[in-house]
């Protein structure tokens, strides 16, 4: 948490598929622009100046360890699941006692969405849930976008 004035403001790690997007950068200044509205701090991933994978991995690590708060992108990337090092961001954050948030364009539960089966046969968990148990027991998930996801997240933490 990082002092301003005689407050104390909490810090977001922003976590998702987002930093692939053409106008990542343009995304991330707009979220962290969103979390100081709200009187938070927001760490994206690109604040790191990491140019190889051991220190982007190790950056974003770093990020997730100054933060009070995680939200996630937890919408489909690249198929069905949410985009997996999203997922280790979450898992990580989740280990390290810190609040995770997730959040959904798309509420309905993984069978609704995917059937009883994949397309090899493989069973796809019926606990009612729209992600995987692991991520929705792991964080609050929350329907829509990273603003509503925010703007629970300042209800409960404000």
């Amino acid at each position: 948490m990082r002092e301003k004035g005689s407050c104390i403001l909490k810090k977001i790690y922003l976590a998702g598929f987002d930093v692939f997007a053409p106008d990542a950068k343009q995304r991330g200044a707009k979220m962290k622009m969103l979390c100081a509205g709200q009187g938070f701090v927001g760490l994206y991933p690109f604040d790191n100046e990491a140019d190889n994978a051991a220190d982007i991995f190790a950056g974003n690590c770093g990020l997730i360890d100054q933060a009070d708060i995680v939200i996630a992108n937890l919408n489909p990337f690249r198929g069905a699941e949410p985009d997996s090092g999203t997922c280790f961001e979450v898992g990580y954050a989740v280990a390290k006692g810190k609040t995770v948030y997730g959040y959904l364009s798309d509420m309905r539960t993984m069978r609704e969405k995917l059937g009883a089966q994949d397309e090899n046969g493989f069973s796809v968990e019926d606990f009612g849930l729209p992600v995987n148990l692991m991520l929705a027991k792991g964080a609050r998930i929350v329907t829509g976008d990273f603003a509503e996801a925010l703007a629970l997240c300042r209800a409960e933490q404000g």
